[in-house]
C-alpha cells in the first residue's frame, strides 16, 4: 500500500526541508517517529487480534468436527442416546441368576439310541 522506496522518500525529505522551516524541523521528526511507531503498535495490534481471530474459528470448526465424529461413532456403535450401563449389568446379573432365556431351556429332541444295551441273542446250533 505504502511502498516507498530510496527515490521516494529522498524526494519527501527535500520537500520537507523546503517546506519545514530549520527551527521546527526536529520537532516535526520526533512527531512523525511517533506517529509511526503508533501505526506499528496499531498494526501489530490488529495482526494479533486476526490470528486469534483465526485460531477461535480454527478451534471452532475442530470442535464442531470432534463432535460430529464422537457422534457418528456412538451411532455406528448402536448406542444412540439409549446406552445405559448400570441397565445392562442389571439384565446380565438378572440372566445369571435365573437362568438362561426360556428358549434355551428346552429340552433336547429325544433320538433312537445308537447302540441297544444287550447284545442281540444268537441262535444256538443244533436247535
Amino acid at each position: 500500500m505504502l511502498d516507498f522506496d530510496f527515490g521516494k522518500l529522498v524526494i519527501i525529505g527535500v520537500v520537507a526541508l523546503v517546506a519545514i522551516p530549520s527551527k521546527d524541523l526536529p520537532r516535526v521528526l520526533r512527531q512523525l517517529g511517533q506517529l509511526t511507531g503508533k501505526m506499528r503498535r496499531m498494526a501489530a495490534e490488529f495482526q494479533s487480534q486476526f490470528h486469534e481471530a483465526l485460531r477461535e474459528a480454527e478451534l471452532h470448526e475442530t470442535r464442531a468436527s470432534v463432535e460430529n465424529e464422537v457422534k457418528s461413532a456412538i451411532a455406528g456403535a448402536g448406542l444412540d442416546g439409549s446406552f445405559d450401563p448400570l441397565a445392562t449389568v442389571r439384565k446380565e446379573l438378572k440372566e445369571a441368576v435365573e437362568g438362561p432365556p426360556a428358549a434355551e431351556t428346552l429340552a433336547p429332541p429325544m433320538s433312537a439310541p445308537l447302540a441297544s444295551p444287550e447284545p442281540a441273542a444268537k441262535p444256538e446250533p443244533g436247535a
